[in-house]
């Protein structure tokens, strides 16, 4: 009978121990696909901004990831940078990143030799996504690149840092007399702090009626030139060949001379002067398509205008410019312009008067941002004013306050550095890695594409 027991386990026993072996071999060599999970990685970026995975640590030391921690930190945006193996599995990366931190921010994602960033529209626009990536694109040093993707896009973008990175407060409680010192601080110094805060608002006041004043010049040249091309326009609508598309374009462009006027004799803050661009804006387009049906041409596409100058009408094509100082980047341009920079000839630019003299209007004063806002709204403009001295002064805090944000709502019901969960456009997200921020936001959200 023993035997019997001895003989009918031989088998079972060999079978242990062979999974037993096979036990200690997975544990000492894990396969390629034993990453860090996506869950690990926003668990540490809702702790920190910065996250480098284990299996990345020579790509940026811990000094330099701390560094860039606490610039981030300081600069209270909602900006996520993770540094990953070149392994790691790239499909729906973003999107399921996004949803497991649940934070409203920019990401970034440095993998191996690779680098690209999605965004919450709230914080920053597809298309200013794109223009930072491919600004640092190419760049071989993790640091390097991080660090200077890093220092433009904390200049751009929107929101505040999220409350789960904590605060450098120390620790124990205040007393009641602080408490009440504190309490007779305020009240000795209320009539005082009420006389300043309408100081500040005179002052505000009187600052935005000075570039409302500076900015009507420029709005009112806008506008006559408009004017001036109906003038110019050979078109009668009750001319042969007309139809009643022609008649119909033909309208919209005088609704929108006259809209324009009206807005601007109503603005009273610089921020009001984008309804009047966008209006011109728009005469625009409707002339453009009234040029097209009455030469039997294609429709053309609606596109933004010239970035040069929107007094030369809806761009035709992209082309790559580069501002002094600043990084290149595409932007939207007439026939003429394009082919001036394609022989390597500077573009005519709007200048406008500053107090050092006529300048590009993208390095004059603030009150420039609503009025190319109202031309290149929709997200657009961000990206095309990254490192100009215009671009500069509307990622400040303080100037939505004074100016508005010029170029309109980035949508969304979050701010940057909120916390919405998964509730988020998934199509912020999406498109291959190496898209350069953007990519096809229509599909499945592969990150494999482009490589």
């Amino acid at each position: 009978m023993k035997a019997f027991v001895r003989t009918r386990s031989l088998p079972g026993l060999l079978l242990a121990l062979l999974l037993a072996a096979l036990t200690v071999l997975s544990a000492g060599s894990p396969p390629a696909s034993a990453a860090t999970s996506v869950s690990t990685i926003a668990e540490a970026l809702r702790k920190s901004p910065v996250y480098v995975d284990p299996a990345a640590s020579a790509q940026l030391s811990s000094g330099e990831s701390d560094a860039l921690a606490k610039q981030i930190k300081d600069a209270d945006k909602p900006l996520f940078v993770a540094v990953l193996p070149a392994g790691y599995p790239t499909s729906n990366l973003f999107r399921n990143l996004r949803t497991a931190t649940g934070i409203t921010g920019l990401y970034a994602i440095r993998l191996g030799d690779r680098f690209d960033a999605r965004a919450d529209s709230s914080v920053l626009p597809r298309t200013a996504v794109q223009n930072l990536v491919t600004s640092v694109q190419g760049e071989k040093d993790a640091h390097t690149q991080l660090t200077d993707f890093t220092n433009s896009a904390l200049t751009n973008m929107n929101g505040s840092a999220p409350s789960s990175w904590g605060s450098s407060s120390g620790g124990g409680g205040i007393s009641t007399t602080a408490l009440i010192t504190a309490g007779a601080v305020v009240v000795a110094g209320g009539a005082g702090a009420y006389t300043l805060v309408r100081r500040n608002r005179r002052r505000r006041a009187a600052e935005q009626q000075a570039a409302l004043d500076r900015l009507r010049v420029v709005v009112d040249e806008d506008i006559t030139a408009f004017g001036e091309e109906l003038d110019r326009l050979d078109f009668h609508p009750a001319e042969a060949g007309a139809d009643d598309a022609m008649r119909a374009d033909y309208e919209r462009a005088l609704d929108a001379y006259e809209q324009a006027k009206s807005a601007m004799a109503e603005a009273r803050r610089p921020e009001d002067v984008r309804a009047v661009t966008q209006a011109l804006q728009d005469g625009r387009f409707s002339l453009a398509l009234l040029a097209a049906r009455r030469e039997g041409r294609p429709l053309p596409e609606r596109r933004p205008p010239c970035f040069f100058d929107p007094r030369h009408g809806p761009s035709v094509t992209d082309a790559v410019w580069t501002p002094p100082g600043g990084a290149p980047r595409e932007v939207p341009v007439c026939a003429a312009d394009a082919t001036r920079l394609a022989d390597g000839r500077d573009p005519v630019v709007r200048e406008v008067d500053t107090d050092y003299g006529r300048r590009p209007y993208w390095d004059a004063g603030p009150a420039y941002g609503p009025w190319a806002g109202g031309y290149f709204g929709g997200g657009l403009l961000p990206g095309l004013l990254v490192g100009t001295l215009l671009g500069s002064m509307m990622a400040t805090p303080s100037y939505a306050a004074d100016y508005g944000t010029g170029y309109g709502d980035f949508g969304g019901g979050y701010e940057g550095g909120d916390t919405s969960g998964a509730d988020f456009d998934p199509g912020d997200f999406g498109g291959g890695f190496g898209d350069g921020g953007g990519g096809d936001f229509g599909g499945g959200g592969d990150f494999g594409g482009g490589f």
